[in-house]
């Protein structure tokens, strides 16, 4: 692990209702040096993703809730660290609600414990450089909109101009901030870098879920799809445009 997750900076939540896969998910990630918390039901996984933790274990199966709506509650109020869904369901219905729902990755039970150390060494990693090592930063963002100081260089002033803060991990539409997941916000970043011009679907996969990726790149169409859903939602004049066969580009405003 890079030096920028090692384990001991990184915290890791299980919300499972299922003692014994509990407590061998929790054993295993200690033995490799997480600071780990279990949570038997949604409404103590919600409270404890409150508390921001960098990675979370997500069961389906909860005894008081969907585990899908505990993710969806998760990514409203602003959780901003890596989720990977663990479900003995195997239906593909669910993954892609998984995903839509803000999940950044899914492993079916039961799974080989070498993937799973692999797959929650790239979330944290992401995760770190997002909520900070150690103590992970507090969930909620300040609503204050941007100052023209803190705007994209060379935005218009325009109330649905997309302005994209890397340091701050902040977008705003506008004077509107955005509420996007850490690969909405990765992947909006970098076609934000490279506005107008076109980014490879190989290259978005390559730096935003990294080379440990598993799963299908279908993960990367439904993100692309959330987040061109909240950016018409939110009216901004910025499109994201499909490129067939090749990858996405973030078209220039107006006047940019």
């Amino acid at each position: 692990m890079t030096a920028d997750a090692t384990p001991a900076t990184t915290t890791v939540l299980i919300v499972e209702d299922d003692v014994d896969i509990a407590l061998t998910l929790q054993r295993m990630l200690e033995r490799q040096g997480y600071q780990v918390t279990w949570a038997d039901t949604g409404q103590k996984g919600l409270a404890e993703i409150r508390r921001s933790p960098h990675v979370v274990l997500l069961d389906l199966g909860l005894p008081d809730m969907d585990g899908l709506d505990v993710c969806k509650q998760a990514r409203e109020e602003g959780y901003d660290g890596g989720i990977m869904i663990l479900t003995a369901r195997s239906d593909e219905l669910d993954r892609v609600v998984g995903l839509d729902y803000g999940a950044d990755d899914y492993l079916a039970k039961p799974f080989p414990i070498a993937e799973m150390q692999a797959r929650v060494r790239a979330l944290a990693r992401r995760a770190v450089r997002t909520l900070g090592p150690g103590e992970a930063a507090s969930g909620e963002q300040a609503a204050s909109a941007p100052s023209a100081a803190s705007s994209t260089a060379g935005a218009p002033a325009d109330e649905h101009a997309l302005r994209v803060d890397v340091a701050a991990r902040r977008t705003w539409v506008g004077r509107q901030e955005l509420t996007l997941t850490t690969k909405e916000f990765d992947v909006l970043a970098l076609l934000d870098a490279e506005r107008g011009a076109v980014v490879t679907r190989e290259r978005l996969m390559a730096e935003v879920w990294d080379e440990n990726w598993f799963g299908s790149t279908k993960t990367l169409d439904v993100t692309m799809g959330r987040l061109r859903g909240k950016l018409e939602e939110a009216g901004a004049t910025a499109e994201v445009v499909t490129v067939r066969g090749v990858g996405f580009r973030l078209e220039r405003e107006p006047g940019a």
